[in-house]
C-alpha cells in the first residue's frame, strides 16, 4: 500500500457516510452564503457589475460541474472514478465528496480571483459559484429521492436518470447547456430516426 492509499483510503471511507454525505449539503449552503454575505460587506461593489458577476460565476460552475462530472468521476482520476462508481450502483446511497474538499476548493478560487480583481467581486464570484455547487448537490440529492409529478421536474430528473444508463451521456445535473454544446445530450434512437 502506497503513502497516497494510507491517506487518502480514511477519507473515501468517511465520504460513504450519511453524516458527510447531509453534513456536505449543509456546509455547501454555507459556504455559498458566507461568501455572498462576505463580498457585500465591500464598499467597491456595485450593482450592475456585482449582477454580472454573479451570472459569470453560475456560467463558470455550470461548465465545472461538466467537465468535473464527464472528466473526473468517469475519466482517469481514480479515486474520484471509485465513488462516482458507487453512485452509480447505488444511486440512492450516501456517496458524496468529503464535505471539507469543495469549501476549500471554493476558498482557493476565492484567493485566486482577488489576484485578479477587487477583493468584493473575487468573493461575489465565487460565492456564486459556491451558490451554483450548493444547488448542484441539493438538485441531484433531490432527484434522486423525489418522484416528481409536474411535467417540467419529471423532465428534469429523467435527464439524469438516464445518466445512470447511459453514463456517457447527460453530465450536467443542474442544466442540460454544456451536454448540448459539447455533444454529450442523449437523444433516444426514436427521435434520432425522426419518429414523433
Amino acid at each position: 500500500m502506497t503513502l497516497f492509499d494510507t491517506a487518502v483510503r480514511p477519507i473515501v471511507r468517511m465520504s460513504a457516510t450519511r453524516a458527510n454525505s447531509r453534513g456536505s449539503l449543509v456546509v455547501d449552503v454555507l459556504m455559498a452564503a458566507a461568501l455572498l454575505f462576505a463580498s457585500l460587506r465591500h464598499a467597491d461593489v456595485r450593482l450592475v457589475p456585482a449582477l454580472l458577476t454573479v451570472v459569470l460565476g453560475l456560467f463558470l460552475f455550470s461548465l465545472a460541474e461538466y467537465c468535473f462530472h464527464r472528466w473526473m468521476f468517469h475519466g482517469s482520476m481514480k479515486v474520484f472514478e471509485e465513488g462516482h462508481d458507487r453512485h452509480h450502483r447505488d444511486p440512492l446511497g450516501d456517496h458524496s465528496m468529503p464535505f471539507f474538499l469543495p469549501p476549500v476548493m471554493l476558498l482557493m478560487l476565492a484567493g485566486l480571483f482577488d489576484l485578479a480583481m477587487p477583493t468584493g467581486y473575487a468573493l461575489l464570484l465565487a460565492g456564486a459559484m459556491a451558490a451554483g455547487y450548493a444547488a448542484y448537490g441539493l438538485s441531484h440529492f433531490a432527484i434522486h429521492i423525489t418522484r416528481f409529478r409536474n411535467p417540467l421536474g419529471k423532465r428534469w430528473a429523467a435527464r439524469h436518470h438516464i445518466h445512470h444508463h447511459h453514463p456517457d451521456r447527460n453530465f450536467g445535473v443542474t442544466t442540460p447547456f454544456w451536454d448540448i454544446v459539447l455533444g454529450t445530450h442523449y437523444v433516444s434512437n426514436r427521435r434520432r430516426a425522426g419518429a414523433p
